[in-house]
């Protein structure tokens, strides 16, 4: 079994401890992001991991799910309006139960792969190491709006983050691609401090550096919060444009919030 999947079960835990701690008002309190609710955010990774657990388990219905789901967005609905539609409201502990169960599921799933497997998903098939990082880094910063909603302090960061800058720095490229912009030719070195003592560098050009805190800066490529409002330090115009448009996640081009707008709420 592969070390992802341990971590992608740890983020789950942690994210059911806080929302295990909701009132039953809580969960329809619109967060910092899109006005979500507390629902909406569980709503939606619910179905991310129902998709995954089912491209996991069985490519034929992953394949029905997806074309089903592409039906309705064609109709016009949002994808949240889609997400809520499809699970008929379905929506606080009740909706926890299940989050919880299927996130379980999927992990036991993954964990049966073999190292070289692939799985399908919305865009490119991925590696299951990728695929399980790609949940674990869904799970992480969609709870992140909801630590910020109820002005909670995140637990500790462990090393299970380096999944998360792992993928941020491994989708430089996607960025610019996914804007239809050329990709440059080198990517800014990336710096990164830890709070429990590691130091990660992925070195690459010697003009161009994000430097600091890893925390920032996996906030900062899952848009969870915008460059200015962290101590990173960003040299180099590469850096500084890619900082402008980091997305380190599948779907159609997301802008970054602006300044100020993702910020955690005093309790």
């Amino acid at each position: 079994m592969i070390q992802q999947v341990d971590d992608f079960r740890a983020e789950t835990a942690e994210l059911h401890q806080l929302l295990s701690g909701l009132g039953d008002g809580d969960w329809a309190r619109p967060t910092q992001f899109k006005a979500w609710t507390t629902d909406d955010i569980v709503r939606h990774l619910h179905m991310g991991d129902r998709m995954a657990l089912a491209s996991a388990s069985d490519p034929a219905e992953f394949a029905a799910l997806m074309a089903d789901i592409q039906a309705e967005r064609k109709k016009g609905l949002s994808r949240i309006d889609e997400t809520r539609q499809r699970l008929n409201g379905l929506g606080g502990r009740a909706l926890l139960q299940r989050w919880h169960e299927t996130a379980g599921r999927l992990c036991d799933a993954l964990a049966e792969k073999p190292t070289d497997a692939r799985l399908k998903w919305a865009g490119p098939d991925m590696g299951v190491r990728m695929f399980t990082t790609a949940r674990q880094m869904e799970t992480w910063s969609h709870a992140q709006a909801i630590y910020d909603l109820f002005g909670i302090e995140r637990p500790a960061a462990s090393p299970r983050l380096r999944n998360i800058a792992e993928i941020g720095v491994r989708t430089f490229g996607w960025a610019y691609r996914n804007r239809g912009l050329p990709v440059p030719p080198v990517m800014p070195t990336v710096h990164l401090d830890t709070p429990f003592g590691e130091t990660w560098e992925w070195k690459a050009s010697d003009s161009d550096s994000v430097e600091g805190d890893a925390i920032a800066f996996c906030q900062v490529v899952t848009q969870t919060r915008n460059v200015a409002d962290t101590s990173l330090s960003v040299r180099g115009e590469t850096a500084r444009h890619w900082m402008s448009i980091v997305q380190c996640f599948a779907g159609q081009p997301e802008t970054p919030p602006p300044p100020g707008t993702r910020t955690r709420s005093p309790r």
